[in-house]
């Protein structure tokens, strides 16, 4: 063992804030970070620990951070704090895991004006499955439409906590946050761990650095790391040797040595950011841990969906621009593909919806990539007659019906919070959209739980935009992946002028085809520009067409220099233009705009 210093275990504190989004997580961050003196007045700026614009911007946590607050309490006695911020979606529902592996307590913070929400009892689900100890605190106490007494009742019943001795905190104005730093001392238990075992840290978060490789932020369960050290990654055997470890305080600060119960960064000349998977376990490269940290899997994408640039010459440029984004989310993979529409592009995978429209929105900002992206499609398993089961994340990709045995779809459960008068929208808009209902529960006379089992593909296209429509924007939403689940799936073509459009296939259930069938060729006809010759847009079932539409040439009046003579001289004029009409068929080019991949998209 080392001789250096170890801080005492009883002196450390791993605690995390978890929350619904939007009930002031951030902003309670920032206030602890002033308080205890961490950040000056000059420093300051909002959500602090948040170091996206995009994550400023729209007011959410989408990557980790991590914090050691040194605090000295009443007793005289200095602690170090170890905040570890996590993102606050239900898409990275497995990274806010790992966060949360990594401590010892949690912070549940619940906002005054709304009460318990979806992603509150779905974190706090998350927190007890780690055996975490749970600190009630209440928001936004300073807001004259705060109900406190009602919000605490929710918590008791919803989730079971006792409330008796709850904080009430304004993140806002910094009120009573000495009274939640004095809470997490008493009630968060110090860390175990033992110094002179091998080496079992925790990565709970990684990410690139275009000078230093691949950096990763860690929290030490046994062992310790210093300069130099020969560490190993549990799942691929790989080993590589620490060249920088430091803290976060709240800006890097590097140490030469970190031992157990401690949270900390590395950079060990990584090149590769699936060499450092958030969940892995880092131990010594000549004395290993016997077992790894329990809960690590590799990150499953859940939604599909391609990209494509705007000009065929902007395909590297893309290209690169997605190497460069996965090197710092390894969540999100891409491969090419191919497109008779569209030409050449990617077909990315991301963990969900949010997930995708951050990564759209990263690659338009920060590349200044111009996109085409295709509507967002699940992944299915597919049951061949041969017996092979095979995943279909493109629905160009389905076998032909004849060699189909099953389809199975992927299943969700779903939890909806809805104030009790919406109850009957939000049951009616889950019946349509094949729900099977589980449970209805009442957790104070005013807010309701819904459960339902639901395919997944029926919450990718507009689930949120109506839940948030039919309840007036009061409803919030948590889901749970449960499995594949046979269903009657059909692949549903469109069809312009005869040619498939590979681009906007997408795979529906049967009873629904028809409708969505019509519903898409009646958008395309309204979107695509009238040409010169006659446009006729059909969705179809395998050979079987479902609905069809027709946009009419533009029509030159070429009977207008005939004044009088034999009727057979204008027919002659009218055939001769018809030819010329077919004839501009077999040659025309649609050009299909923008607006028509979001028609699949957006179903109204």
């Amino acid at each position: 063992m080392t001789n250096k210093k170890v801080i005492p275990l009883s002196n450390i504190r791993n605690f995390s804030i978890i929350a619904h989004i939007d009930h002031g997580k951030s902003t309670l961050a920032d206030r602890i970070l002033e308080y205890t003196n961490l950040i000056s007045e000059r420093e300051q700026r909002e959500q602090f620990l948040d170091r996206l614009e995009l994550e400023r911007e729209r007011g959410i946590t989408i990557k980790a951070q991590t914090v050691r607050i040194p605090y000295t309490h009443t007793d005289n006695k200095k602690y170090y704090l170890n905040l570890i911020d996590t993102p606050g979606h239900v898409d990275f529902s497995y990274e806010v895991s790992r966060s949360l592996a990594s401590c010892e307590c949690a912070v549940l913070l619940v906002d005054a004006t709304q009460g318990v929400e979806a992603q509150t009892l779905a974190n706090v689900y998350l927190a007890l499955e780690h055996d975490l100890e749970i600190i009630p605190v209440l928001n936004k106490i300073d807001l004259p439409s705060a109900d406190p007494d009602r919000v605490i009742q929710e918590i008791e019943d919803a989730i079971g906590l006792d409330c008796s001795d709850i904080i009430m905190v304004s993140a806002k104005t910094g009120q009573n946050v000495d009274l939640l730093l004095d809470a997490i001392i008493k009630k968060c238990p110090p860390p175990k761990g033992d110094i002179n075992k091998p080496l079992k840290a925790l990565i709970f978060d990684s990410w690139y650095d275009p000078y230093l490789g691949i950096g990763v932020l860690f929290r030490i369960f046994d062992g310790y790391m210093e300069l130099g050290q020969q560490i190993m990654m549990f799942s691929s055997k790989k080993r590589f040797e620490i060249v920088q470890l430091g803290v976060y305080s709240p800006n890097p600060k590097e140490v030469d040595f970190l031992g157990p119960g401690e949270v900390g960064y590395l950079f060990a000349n990584i090149k590769e950011i699936r060499d450092a998977r958030v969940g892995d376990t880092i131990t010594w490269a000549d004395r290993s841990a016997s077992t790894p940290c329990p809960g690590f899997k590799k990150a499953q994408p859940m939604v599909f969906c391609g990209f494509y640039p705007t000009e065929p010459a902007k395909f590297e440029v893309l290209k690169k621009s997605l190497e460069k984004l996965q090197l710092n989310d390894s969540a999100f993979s891409f491969e090419p593909e191919t497109s008779n529409a569209l030409g050449f592009g990617f077909r990315c995978g991301f963990l969900g919806l949010l997930h995708m429209e951050i990564i759209q929105e990263r690659l338009e900002r920060e590349f200044k990539a111009e996109l085409v992206v295709t509507a967002p499609s699940v992944a299915y398993e597919v049951v061949t007659t041969e017996g092979k089961t095979i995943k279909i994340d493109n629905p160009s990709k389905m076998p032909p019906p004849a060699k189909i045995q099953e389809i199975r779809e992927p299943v969700v459960k779903i939890d909806i919070h809805v104030p009790h008068e919406y109850v009957g929208n939000v049951l009616a808009l889950c019946e349509e959209k094949r729900g099977i209902q589980k449970e209805i529960r009442y957790i104070s006379s005013s807010r309701v739980i819904i459960t339902y089992e639901m395919p997944f593909v029926e919450i990718v296209y507009d689930f949120f935009d109506k839940l948030k429509s039919y309840t007036r924007g009061y409803a919030s939403l948590d889901y749970e992946f449960l499995g594949f689940k046979p269903a009657d799936m059909v692949k549903l073509d469109i069809l312009i002028n005869g040619e498939p459009v590979d681009a906007l296939t997408t795979i529906v259930h049967r009873q629904n085809a028809q409708r969505i069938g019509r519903e898409l060729a009646l958008k395309l006809k309204r979107i695509i520009p009238r040409q010169l010759f006659e446009v006729v847009i059909q969705a179809s079932i395998g050979s079987r067409v479902v609905a069809r539409e027709r946009i009419p040439p533009f029509r030159k009046n070429v009977t207008a220099k005939c004044y009088g003579g034999d009727i057979t001289r204008k027919r002659k004029l009218l055939e001769k233009q018809k030819e010329g009409k077919k004839r501009m068929k077999k040659m025309g080019n649609i050009e299909i705009p923008q607006e028509a991949f979001l028609a699949v998209l957006k179903k109204d």
